[in-house]
């Protein structure tokens, strides 16, 4: 069985942490490539961004979607690790800012 540990910061992971989720999107920025690092059922580790940089928890991996903002809200609501659909947009910003910059 192949793992992938998938990088993420503390909001993430601190708002998901005190839910009780039966799943969770675990969504990246960048929705233009499709995620073939591991294989359904395979493990997905989540690891945070330094300094912590320790894995904080995982699951099985189920499947991979390109979707828009509004649909992905839809879908899991706060299972995306944000109160709000204006939150979860902000995040995303956020992180394409980050790319950007660091390109």
């Amino acid at each position: 069985m192949r793992m992938f540990v998938a990088v993420t910061d503390s909001d993430w992971y601190t708002l998901l942490r005190d839910q009780d989720c039966d799943e969770v999107n675990f969504w990246k920025p960048s929705g233009r490539f499709n995620f073939r690092a591991i294989d359904v059922n395979e493990m997905l580790l989540f690891k945070l961004r330094a300094p912590d940089n320790y894995i904080v928890g995982g699951g099985f991996f189920v499947r991979f979607s390109i979707l828009p903002v509004f649909l992905a809200w839809d879908a899991f609501g706060r299972k995306n690790s944000a109160r709000s659909l204006q939150e979860l947009i902000f995040r995303i910003e956020k992180y394409i800012i980050l790319i950007m910059v660091n390109s």
